[in-house]
């Protein structure tokens, strides 16, 4: 004979809510690793990558150009600011390295590649290079 039980998807919030709050350190199964998420745009003779990097100061940005592979690395610093008789009861906040490594279609241009960081977004312009021209052989 089954058992019939009552489903209340109330309790699956609760437990996620609650699961590890009262517990130090607090460790997640199933949690994914933070990555730096972005946008890439094609125009005729650009790309425009736009990724979302916050609380990283752009001195602990770099970004590295290969032939057509652009890597994107930054680095969360943990600043520790503990007041007398303060404990943490809970963090989330991600410290550490991240990074981010892709290809493009087309070689970049190292020398006219440009670099803007504001309100947690870095905008990337780099300019593709020119397509060589193909050679004709003539057959003897």
């Amino acid at each position: 004979m089954a058992s019939i039980t009552r489903y209340s998807p109330l309790d699956d919030v609760f437990d996620d809510f609650f699961k590890g709050f009262f517990v130090r350190p607090v460790s997640y199964e199933g949690q994914k690793p933070v990555q730096i998420k972005m946008d890439v745009a094609e125009s005729d003779d650009s790309y425009i990558v736009r990724a979302d990097i916050p609380g990283v100061r752009k001195e602990d940005i770099n970004v590295t150009i290969d032939d057509n592979r652009v890597a994107v690395s930054a680095e969360v610093k943990n600043e520790k600011e503990v007041r007398n008789g303060e404990k943490v009861l809970r963090t989330e906040r991600y410290y550490g390295k991240v990074s981010r490594t892709f290809s493009l279609s087309q070689e970049i241009e190292e020398e006219s590649a440009q670099a803007k960081y504001n309100d947690g977004v870095l905008e990337l312009i780099l300019r593709k290079k020119p397509a060589a021209a193909a050679k004709r052989l003539t057959i003897q």
